[in-house]
């Protein structure tokens, strides 16, 4: 992985108020986008879209009794959408103040006459980097309102099935649709949790093969991302126990049933992400043991090396000091002084012996097994 792409890896920063903002402020970033408006109108034999372009009409066009209504609403850069949310749906200002604050952890709340939740979506982009998006739920009895900060069509799925009319989601009310749209994004985090399951297993085949550098930073971005993951899944499985020990009268039983399928899923997406933060984990260990035991070879040979020189060294060493047993000019003998200096022959002697000293020390590390 080169450094252009480990750098692309980066948390997304979010946009936040000053600090003592009184509770409710609602923060709009100057870098947010201009909210797109779709209106969904359906029940059991018709389905409608329609684009909506000011929000306060959506409320005269939300008021028949025998319909359900989505409003999908992406991007949040619009006071008067918030303005009618307080004034006119009596949407509570702290309500409103998480939808525009986009780095909450999933929840659910109650207020009454309506329910307030919260989900991350969670995708890879094109260089397989995560992008972690809120999308905020409020529901009451016939509407269903949506908020997305991107314009990412991400709910589509579910947007089929509304068209297509199958099963229970046109008849179901608003918390089914709510439902099916938490599980949809819940079911997504399958897809992503399979590729990196992929990708660990090809680091691995490369970690026996040929380990590099790559193996190391590719394992710590999928780690990092697990990590991020993790930290959804865990308050999304609280999110699902809260719809289902309610007493709100907009979540039915039948809705219930449904969401413990989700909560089973949660479960299981908890169970994938440890068990792939091991295999992770040993993956890098793995790496960096496969690194170690490499420069122990390396350390080994030149040791052998070493050893068979150092004798050779030390005799060659001896033999450079020169010491002249016979004084060249007087002629005089020096006592104790080298007298195979000018002996015939002696420089072949010499290396003959240092030639079996070399041999004999191969001979006796090779019995040892150091060239294993």
């Amino acid at each position: 992985m080169s450094k252009t792409q480990r750098n692309k890896h980066k948390k997304k920063r979010y946009a936040l108020p000053a600090p003592g903002t009184s509770p409710g402020f609602v923060f709009i970033d100057e870098n947010s986008l201009k909210p797109h408006i779709k209106l969904h109108s359906f029940n059991a034999d018709h389905y409608e879209e329609t684009t909506v372009e000011y929000f306060k009409s959506v409320i005269s066009k939300t008021n028949k009794e025998d319909f359900f209504y989505w409003v999908e609403i992406k991007g949040l850069n619009s006071e008067s959408l918030f303005e009618v949310l307080s004034n006119d749906l009596h949407i509570h200002k702290l309500v409103l103040e998480d939808i525009t604050r986009t780095y909450h952890r999933p929840k659910f709340e109650e207020y009454g006459n309506y329910n307030f939740a919260i989900s991350r979506m969670l995708k890879l982009d094109g260089d397989g980097n995560l992008e972690n998006e809120q999308i905020s739920f409020i529901q009451t009895k016939n509407v269903l309102y949506t908020f997305q900060e991107s314009y990412e069509d991400c709910l589509d799925a579910v947007r089929s099935r509304l068209k297509g009319g199958k099963g229970n989601i046109r008849m179901a009310g608003t918390g089914y649709l709510m439902y099916a749209l938490m599980d949809m994004i819940v079911d997504s985090y399958f897809s992503t949790l399979s590729k990196w399951n992929e990708d660990l297993d090809e680091i691995e085949d490369r970690l026996l093969l040929k380990p590099n550098k790559s193996v190391m930073y590719e394992t710590q971005m999928i780690k990092r991302n697990l990590i991020a993951v993790r930290r959804v899944i865990w308050p999304e499985r609280d999110k699902m126990n809260d719809i289902l020990r309610t007493e709100s009268e907009l979540i039915s039983d039948q809705t219930k049933m449904f969401i413990k399928d989700a909560y089973d899923h949660c479960i299981q997406l908890m169970d994938m992400v440890e068990s792939m933060k091991e295999i992770a984990a040993s993956n890098i260990d793995m790496y960096l043991s496969i690194i170690s035991n490499r420069m122990n070879e390396i350390m080994k040979v030149l040791t052998i090396m070493s050893s068979i020189f150092i004798p050779l060294t030390f005799i060659a060493g001896i033999y450079g000091m020169n010491f002249s047993r016979e004084d060249p000019v007087t002629g005089k003998i020096m006592p104790r002084n080298m007298p195979e200096l000018y002996q015939a022959h002696g420089y072949e002697y010499t290396l003959l012996v240092m030639v079996a000293v070399a041999i004999i020390q191969v001979i006796y590390f090779w019995r040892k097994g150091w060239f294993k």
